[in-house]
């Protein structure tokens, strides 16, 4: 593991200098490409001297120790420091094995989060604009832009389905392990008995996809326009604008209706259609992966019941990792940092059991 972080050590000093040549500078896109590089392989840089400066004062108290001689006070102090460095290098070590875990090239990508209601009818698209509501202001906190894409709204003011980009620096890092069945246990609004319903909603989370790295063939491809309308004829559009667009060969249909101008639709259309294809695409060759070698958390089967909402209780509670929080409000107000570290630890920690079975 040293002899590649000296590597990598090496390899960075190599990309910043190479960004501080003029020809490489006036070049926007190896600027970037290298940029992005330096950044990525920073903390893990930054890390591994860390290590190193601890390993030596480690290294530099044992020789003092083992040559004897030391006045009492003084002995006393280096072997204090000799405790301290070694424990330093312990946390240190462990550190760096996460830095250093195959990383997603996902990570970095803005979203396209899917929200359909499911069994519970108008409970369930409450529901539906409950957890829109709580990824907005998620991203909100993180800076991140968010913009609906296409919504089916309900009379009483739900989600059938909602579909929304969420554009911001790691936003796919963060949300990919929200893909799944959630669900919800309350009195709905709508009962008058009081009694306690189950609903679910299904989330899938997408990773934006580049024209670049995933093209469609204009062959494969049927687009229809009509008018787009909204919940009890509200925004009703008295022109074709609304999108539709079906893929023909795997049959994936995606519609937009959001914006006045339909050409932008046609946009975000394809954008979601791409991305849904990236998707299938990725689910595929992770399915070819050993067994062993995935992730315990995992980030992609939206028929997985993942999270339970209890609000009689106030809990909130994730079935792959056993996590029970009771602070449900302030989780449906995005704060969700605490849930999503939680996904992140044990994804990580799955991985290095099995990078340590390898």
């Amino acid at each position: 593991m040293f002899e590649k972080l000296k590597l990598t050590e090496q390899h960075y000093e190599e990309v910043g200098e190479k960004l501080t040549d003029p020809a490489v500078i006036s070049d926007n896109d190896q600027y970037k490409n290298l940029m992005k590089e330096y950044k990525k392989l920073t903390p893990v840089v930054e890390k591994y001297r860390e290590y190193a400066a601890a390993q030596q004062a480690l290294d530099e108290a044992k020789e003092l120790l083992d040559a004897g001689g030391l006045e009492k006070d003084f002995k006393e102090l280096v072997q204090a420091e000799l405790e301290e460095n070694k424990e330093k290098v312990e946390t240190l070590s462990e550190e760096l094995k996460i830095l250093l875990l195959p990383t997603d090239p996902n990570d970095d990508k803005n979203v396209i989060v899917e929200i359909r209601g499911g069994a519970g009818g108008e409970e369930a698209a409450l529901f539906a604009y409950s957890l829109y509501r709580m990824y907005s202001m998620y991203a909100e906190s993180k800076g991140w832009k968010t913009e609906i894409v296409n919504a089916n709204e309900t009379e009483l003011g739900g989600f059938k389905e909602v579909s929304f980009m969420i554009e911001g620096e790691g936003a796919y890092s963060r949300l990919k392990f929200e893909s799944g069945v959630h669900r919800v246990q309350r009195v709905p609004e709508t009962e008058t008995s009081g009694r306690i319903h189950t609903s679910t909603v299904t989330v899938a989370v997408l990773p934006e996809a580049e024209e670049v790295e995933f093209q469609i063939n204009p062959a494969d491809l049927q687009i229809d326009t009509f008018r787009a309308s909204g919940a009890g004829g509200q925004h009703i559009n008295k022109t074709e604008s609304a999108i539709r667009i079906t893929h023909i060969p795997t049959g994936v249909v995606v519609e937009c209706q959001d914006e006045r101008s339909q050409f932008k639709n046609k946009d975000k259309a394809m954008k979601i259609l791409r991305s849904k294809l990236y998707e299938e695409k990725m689910r595929e060759e992770n399915d070819k992966i050993a067994a062993q070698r995935k992730s315990q958390v995992g980030t992609g089967d939206r028929s997985e019941r993942i999270r339970t909402y209890n609000f009689p209780q106030g809990r909130l509670t994730d079935h792959r990792i056993g996590l029970t929080l009771y602070h449900l409000e302030d989780n449906l107000n995005g704060n969700i940092d605490e849930i999503i570290d939680a996904l992140v630890t044990a994804d990580q920690a799955a991985k290095l059991a099995a990078q340590a079975e390898e």
